[in-house]
């Protein structure tokens, strides 16, 4: 380069710097860890209960819609309906139902009523995908039953069922609480 360049010369090489040596941290320096939250696992009688609302709910719905679109050529509709078809049908709604709800607020409306939500397993918010994994188990009734004897049978009091296990979820009690600083005065009627 310096042959391209009268009058020009080359650069030294960099020295390296030092490394930096950092003092020792002492106990109080250090971040404190939080303390381990308690988590309510949610018992099986409670989770039953919020699933069947939300299959009475959401098999209502899928009624009420159904005699809407297909009222007027129900005849038509009932020949070429198989109920193979209509369950497939039914358990793809209830799994994207179950995977909307629960990666959107981590309950669904049957576990609003029960006070219940699903969660990772360190207690943080479950996402889409998490959720649509956690959900395969029970909006397929087939899977659902095999789901649950393997989590009864297979993990006995862990409250998991399989699709628990493999998503990395659990079903945890919330309690409804008023918001922070507000007061409700009910009056008397």
């Amino acid at each position: 380069m310096t042959a391209e360049f009268p009058g020009t010369t080359q650069l030294p090489e960099p020295v390296p710097a030092p490394a930096a040596v950092s003092p020792p941290v002492t106990e109080e320096e250090r971040p404190r860890l939080e303390h381990a939250r308690t988590l309510h696992l949610a018992n099986w009688s409670i989770r039953f209960w919020a699933w069947l609302i939300d299959i009475i709910l959401v098999l209502l719905l899928l009624n009420i819609v159904d005699s809407i679109i297909f009222g007027a050529i129900h005849p038509f509709w009932e020949i070429l309906n198989g109920r193979l078809l209509d369950l497939g049908f039914h358990s793809l709604f209830f799994f994207l139902y179950w995977t909307i709800f629960e990666s959107y607020k981590g309950q669904s409306i049957g576990k609003m009523v029960m006070n219940i939500r699903v969660v990772n397993r360190d207690g943080t918010r479950i996402h889409g995908g998490t959720a649509a994994i956690e959900s395969l188990g029970k909006a397929f009734i087939l899977v659902l039953a095999l789901d649950c004897l393997i989590g009864w049978l297979a993990m006995p009091q862990t409250k998991l069922r399989v699709f628990n296990r493999i998503s990395n979820t659990i079903v945890i009690k919330t309690d409804y609480q008023e918001p922070e600083g507000i007061q409700y005065v009910k009056e008397k009627e």
